[in-house]
C-alpha cells in the first residue's frame, strides 16, 4: 500500500481512499497526499476541505481519480 501512495504523491495525483477510522469504521476519502514519513502521510482532504494526517497501515485500498473527473469536481 506505501508504494500506491508514494507513486500517487510523486505523479501529483488525487486520489480516492478507504480507510480504517480510530472508531473502527471504514471511511471514504478523496485527497492529495502532501507528504509521507515511514508510517504516516499528510494530504489534503477535498471532503472536509483541510489538511488530515492518516496511517499508512489503515488504509484498505486506494484508486486513482481520472483527470476528466477530477476537472468537473
Amino acid at each position: 500500500m506505501k508504494e500506491q501512495l508514494l507513486k500517487a504523491m510523486q505523479r501529483n495525483q488525487v486520489i480516492d481512499l478507504m480507510y480504517m477510522s480510530k472508531g473502527g469504521e471504514v471511511t471514504k476519502r478523496r485527497v492529495k497526499i502532501i507528504k509521507m514519513t515511514s508510517d504516516l502521510f499528510q494530504a489534503y482532504c477535498f471532503g472536509k476541505s483541510a489538511k488530515r494526517i492518516f496511517i499508512i497501515d489503515t488504509v484498505l485500498a486506494v484508486v486513482p481519480v481520472l483527470r476528466r473527473e477530477n476537472e468537473v469536481v
